[in-house]
């Protein structure tokens, strides 16, 4: 079984430390003792433990000062401290000096596994808020929106004048046609540009837990929270967030976006504290937020809020020779990217041009991608371009007969579940009712005919 963590042991008693070590070991954790001050200063540097479990007291030297030497070396270890001689003033001392906890020897082995534990977890809570905040500073990605149709330079120049204001806006588009870069570059060219942008990808989320993502909860909200943990609304303190496929929300969340939006607000899940965020809103949706205002489905003041500002993204196929210089774009970068050389042959551009681009820009890097890694010639012909986006397949017939055009299988099944999405207006779940496929499955088949943003 693997380790749970790695645990440090520095103490001078021999005694204590080889039972510690035998019975942390035993509870999964990999343990390694060492008596002195030297010695665990060298094992933190070389290894980087992720707990250390230092005696106040190791023969001529402090352990605060190897405390302090430990927080130099290795800022993201934890140090709890043991002893049997110090008073609650060296303890206060010690988490003045960074110490996560400290213990009194002897220490009960089950409270100790307990407080080691929780300094796992808020390791892995930070490592979450990193991994969260990874979009602190976005890049203007200015250079990477390639067009010259009127309704993307129109939509361009919306983008130019909203993104240095306040305003919340609403991105609306087909899938693949790039809502996620553009709120992006929203934040790129804001004042927040420094601070955090938080991505929440509505669809993925069940319910339950997409509240506890946006909101957090308190320990004790429900099974499992041992612990309280703030929500992505927390994380975006300062900066912006992304709420991608807002059309997925239930109407119970709505309401709880609603009073955000409105009083800057909200309560974790479980908590009763009211918490206070300075955060912009930038919404995306695929689907037809007003049909479903009509329908009931989507809460009309929440629509209003949201869409202070619509940019609309246009879909590829309503954009001419845009699909041109997209090819040739992405066959720049993807060659740079792949270390060859290689560019669209005219034959293969009139076939790109014909295509009516279900999964818009997503699906013609994808697309160009594909020839780019088979094609074994410089210039892509369209015998390179991936079946789905030449229209047909060839299967022979047994007998040596004419060959007939059939579509694939896939071709077959993504088709199906466009038509059924279309008719249901996009709502996956009752689409996925009507497949007789759950949810999740559903959710999977999407991002993998690249129909998702």
């Amino acid at each position: 079984m693997k380790p749970i963590a790695a645990v440090l042991v520095v103490d001078d008693d021999d005694a204590f430390r080889s039972v510690l070590v035998a019975e942390l070991t035993r509870r999964q954790f990999s343990t390694t003792g060492v008596a002195t001050a030297d010695e665990a200063i060298r094992h933190v540097a070389q290894h980087e433990p992720d707990v250390v479990l230092l005696d106040l007291r190791l023969g001529g030297s402090s352990g605060l000062d190897v405390l302090r030497r430990i927080r130099d070396s290795s800022p993201a270890t934890d140090v709890i401290i043991l002893t049997g001689h110090g008073t609650i003033d060296s303890a206060v001392d010690a988490i003045r000096l960074g110490a996560f906890d400290y213990l009194a020897k002897p220490c009960p082995l089950d409270e100790l596994d307990v407080r080691i534990r929780r300094a796992l977890e808020r390791q892995s809570l930070l490592r979450r808020t990193t991994l969260l905040e990874r979009g602190l500073t976005p890049p203007d990605l200015g250079s990477a929106f390639v067009g010259e149709s009127s309704d993307f330079l129109r939509m361009l120049h919306l983008l130019d004048r909203v993104a240095p204001t306040e305003s919340t806006v609403l991105i609306c588009g087909e899938t693949g046609t790039g809502k996620e870069m553009v709120a992006k570059l929203l934040h790129a060219r804001s004042p927040r540009r420094n601070r955090p942008f938080v991505v929440v990808e509505c669809a993925s989320l069940h319910e339950a837990l997409l509240q506890s993502e946006l909101f957090g909860h308190e320990r004790g909200a429900f099974t499992g929270a041992e612990r309280a943990k703030p929500g992505l609304f927390e994380v975006a303190h300062g900066g912006t967030i992304f709420l991608d496929e807002i059309g997925e929300v239930s109407v119970a969340t709505q309401v709880n976006l609603l009073r955000v939006l409105d009083t800057s607000t909200f309560r974790r899940v479980g908590g009763t504290h009211e918490i206070h965020v300075d955060v912009r809103v930038i919404a995306a949706t695929n689907r037809d937020l007003p049909a479903m205002v009509r329908q009931q489905l989507f809460r009309e003041d929440l629509y209003y809020r949201l869409s202070t500002v619509v940019l609309s993204l246009p879909p590829l196929r309503a954009r001419g020779t845009d699909i041109d210089l997209l090819a040739r774009h992405f066959a720049v970068l993807l060659s740079e990217r792949f270390g060859v050389s290689k560019r669209i042959g005219d034959e293969a551009l009139a076939v790109l041009r014909r295509h009516d681009w279900p999964g818009n820009v997503r699906e013609l890097l994808h697309a160009i991608e594909a020839a780019i890694v088979v094609s074994e010639r410089p210039v892509l012909a369209p015998e390179d371009l991936p079946a789905s986006v030449r229209g047909t397949v060839r299967a022979q017939a047994g007998d040596g007969a004419s060959a007939r055009t059939l579509p694939t299988l896939v071709q077959l099944e993504q088709s199906h579940i466009e038509t059924v999405l279309r008719v249901l207006h996009g709502h996956r779940g009752q689409a996925a009712r009507v497949l007789g496929i759950s949810e999740r499955n559903l959710y999977r088949k999407l991002r993998i005919y690249g129909l998702l943003e």
